[in-house]
């Protein structure tokens, strides 16, 4: 019953968020979260933008975090060597985020999460396998690869489902205008599209569509995403973890090949783009991964277990050190800017 309990949770909290989210984050205001002044000038002062794309990202890989340490906390795998694995694979995966996009995109500034999990779904196993070799003589019981690849795998689809407030708000991974889209395709969402509003969004500066009716498909990827995590985390805490990694992995790669039918944003020159290549292609890699890593140890997950490990002071300070970084990494804006001006309110002295 404790398992279901946490799933309803998080389902619930899941369902709050996205109804606000889906109707709230297309406004202007929802765009830039903060200014910080730069370089004083004549006129007064440059300001660096912080945005809510800064934010809901650094959420989303913190709850991905913590998702994660609770389903490998409930087999009771070492902490000490999950960490490290964690804090490696994100040391790779962060930045990859903007160099995969410009080798892509040719675009300098600029994200991919789609990029960054290919490369971390490639890395993860062997950095698990060097991990054991690494810490055995500190370490009793070496991580199962399946386990782990499960565990990353199913916090992955939360962590990029959540993700996508961080584009409805900045306005990237726009979906095609209605006007453009098979009838049957306009009727669905003819009450369910998105609008986006503000000139600094990047669905109007690079195709002028602010105040154009568009595919929601950040609201549907976000969905079928975390739809996908919730049935993951029911397979790995009922001692199915090759089918909870099966299962979160296909659907959300697939899914991401599939979306980019209904996509408008630059994806690179190809019609059939570079993304969907790696999403297919890690289709075919977890393929064989569960076929040659099955879990080898058998250990009945709880999730209480799990949620305890929250609780490690070096768990507290990881997930700390790792929701700024994200934040600064993604937030401070580098294709926006402002201009501030300070005065003294005479009246009030």
């Amino acid at each position: 019953m404790t398992d279901e309990l946490f799933i309803l949770g998080l389902t619930l909290l899941l369902t709050l968020v996205f109804s606000w989210g889906f109707k709230t984050l297309p406004s202007e205001r929802w765009q830039i979260l903060a200014v910080l002044p730069r370089l004083k000038h004549a006129g007064g002062w440059q300001g660096e933008n912080l945005t809510f794309y800064g934010l809901f990202n650094a959420n989303a890989y913190g709850l991905s975090v913590v998702i994660f340490i609770i389903l490998m906390g409930s087999v009771g795998a070492p902490l000490v060597a999950v960490l490290a694995v964690t804090a490696t694979l994100l040391g790779v995966c962060i930045p990859a985020s903007r160099t995969v996009a410009g080798i892509v995109e040719k675009k300098r500034y600029t994200f991919t999460i789609g990029g960054a999990s290919f490369v971390g779904i490639l890395i993860a196993p062997w950095l698990v396998a060097g991990a054991n070799l690494a810490l055995r003589p500190w370490v009793q019981t070496p991580i199962d690869i399946m386990i782990f690849m499960a565990a990353l795998t199913v916090s992955y689809a939360f962590g990029e489902g959540v993700g996508r407030l961080a584009c409805i708000s900045f306005g990237c991974c726009y979906g095609k205008p209605l006007k453009a889209c098979h009838p049957l395709i306009q009727r669905f969402f003819s009450r369910k599209r998105f609008v986006f509003s503000g000139k600094t969004k990047k669905i109007a500066y690079a195709d002028g569509w602010d105040g154009v009716p568009v595919v929601p498909i950040q609201a549907v990827t976000a969905v079928i995403y975390c739809s996908a995590g919730i049935a993951g985390i029911y397979l790995f805490l009922k001692g199915f973890p090759t089918t909870a990694f099966f299962e979160s992995l296909v659907i959300t790669q697939v899914w991401r090949s599939v979306s980019e039918v209904f996509r408008a944003d630059y994806r690179g020159r190809r019609k059939f783009s570079t993304y969907q290549v790696m999403a297919l292609g890690a289709v075919a890699y977890a393929a064989v991964i569960a076929f040659r890593c099955s879990e080898t140890v058998v250990v009945a997950p709880e999730v209480l277990q799990g949620m305890k490990c929250l609780w490690h002071p070096a768990v507290i300070l990881a997930l700390q050190v790792l929701w700024m970084t994200v934040f600064l990494y993604t937030g401070r804006s580098k294709v926006t800017e402002s201009h501030l001006s300070f005065h003294v309110i005479r009246e009030r002295i």
